[in-house]
C-alpha cells in the first residue's frame, strides 16, 4: 500500500485535518533556524548578505510569478475580451526589460558578492580589545578533536571558549574531506589532510551552539556534531578547572586509539597533550624523507600504518 493511498483513505474530517496539517509541519518551522538567527557579527553579516541577494532576485521573481497569473487569467478560453494576435512577432521593449533586468541584478550580485568576500575572509581576523583564543580542531572519524594550545588540554565532541574574546580556529583532518560550521556563528570551512584552513569567528554572549561536519563523510556522518559553548568569563575558568582535572593524558599512543573509526563519541577531556600534536598531525601527510622529530611523532604517522 503506497503512502499516498494511506493518507488518501484517512478521514480527514472536521478537526481532524488542520490537526494532521500541523503535526505533518510541525518540521518546517525556520523561526530557531541558526542562519536566520545570528549569534555574532560574523553570522549576522552572512544573514544580511541572504537577504539582500533574495531580496534582489525577487525584482524577477514576483513580477514573473504575477504575470504567470494574469496571462493565465486574462487569457483563458472564456475571455472574449482579450486581443487574439497569433502573428504578433515581437517587441523591442519586452526584449530589452526580459534581457536588460536580469543582467542588471547579475552585476549587483556579484559586485556584493565580490565585497563579501573580502570583507568576510574567514582568516581575517577579529578586530578586538581582546587577544583571539586560538583552537586547534582536528576532524577524525567521526567526531572532532579540540586542541587549546593556550590551556595545554583538549576536548572530544565539544568547543568552549570565553565569549569575549575572538574565537580563531585552526581546522585539518585526519581522515577525509570534512567541513566545520557552526551555523550560529558563521559559515563552514573544510577540513583537508595535510593542509591547515582558518576560520574566525566571535559570539555576542555566552550561549550554547550546535556544530557539525557538512562534508559527507562516511557510516558516522550524521553523528558528527558537537556542541560549542560561549562561556562568561567564571564559567570558562570552572570549566578550564575541570579539564584540567581529567584523569586522561592526550599522548601519542593515546592519540592513534582515538583515531580508530567511531560513532556518536561522548565528550571526553584530556588534561595534557602531546607536545605539537596539530603539527605532527599536519606532517603526518606531508612528502618528508628523514628523521622525525619525535618519538611520537613517528609513532603517530607511521607507528599507526
Amino acid at each position: 500500500m503506497s503512502a499516498v493511498y494511506f493518507f488518501r483513505r484517512l478521514p480527514l474530517s472536521g478537526s481532524l485535518a488542520p490537526s494532521a496539517a500541523c503535526l505533518l509541519l510541525a518540521g518546517c518551522g525556520l523561526s530557531d533556524a541558526p542562519v536566520l538567527n545570528p549569534k555574532g557579527p560574523i553570522a549576522l553579516q552572512e544573514t544580511d548578505l541572504l537577504f539582500s541577494a533574495f531580496w534582489l532576485m525577487m525584482i524577477v521573481t514576483i513580477p514573473a510569478i504575477l504575470l504567470t497569473v494574469f496571462f493565465a487569467w486574462r487569457y483563458r478560453r472564456s475571455n472574449e475580451r482579450a486581443t487574439y494576435t497569433p502573428n504578433w512577432e515581437g517587441s523591442n521593449l519586452v526584449e530589452a526589460v526580459m534581457w536588460l533586468v536580469p543582467a542588471a541584478i547579475i552585476v549587483a550580485l556579484g559586485t556584493m558578492v565580490w565585497d563579501a568576500t573580502h570583507k568576510l575572509d574567514p582568516y581575517k581576523p577579529i578586530v578586538s580589545d581582546k587577544p583571539a583564543f586560538k583552537v586547534q580542531a582536528v576532524a577524525l572519524d567521526w567526531k572532532w578533536l579540540f586542541i587549546y594550545p593556550e590551556l595545554g588540554t583538549a576536548s572530544v565532541n565539544e568547543l568552549s571558549f570565553p565569549a569575549d574574546r575572538p574565537l580563531t580556529i585552526e581546522i585539518t583532518s585526519d581522515t577525509v574531506m570534512n567541513s566545520l560550521m557552526i551555523p550560529a556563528l558563521g559559515g563552514q570551512i573544510y577540513a583537508m589532510a595535510g593542509m591547515r584552513s582558518e576560520i574566525n569567528l566571535l559570539a555576542d554572549a555566552p550561549g550554547v551552539f550546535t556544530g557539525r561536519n557538512t562534508m559527507y563523510s562516511g557510516d558516522g556522518f550524521s553523528d558528527q556534531h558537537f556542541l560549542a559553548h560561549a562561556m562568561s568569563e567564571s564559567d570558562f575558568a570552572a570549566w578550564k578547572d575541570k579539564v584540567s582535572a581529567a584523569a586522561t593524558a592526550l599522548d601519542a599512543q593515546t592519540y592513534i586509539e582515538l583515531h580508530k573509526k567511531s560513532t556518536a563519541n561522548p565528550v571526553t577531556y584530556y588534561s595534557s597533550v602531546e607536545t605539537d600534536l596539530f603539527d605532527i598531525i599536519l606532517r603526518k601527510y606531508a612528502p618528508i624523507v628523514g628523521p622525525y622529530e619525535s618519538e611520537a611523532a613517528e609513532l603517530i604517522c607511521r607507528g599507526a600504518a
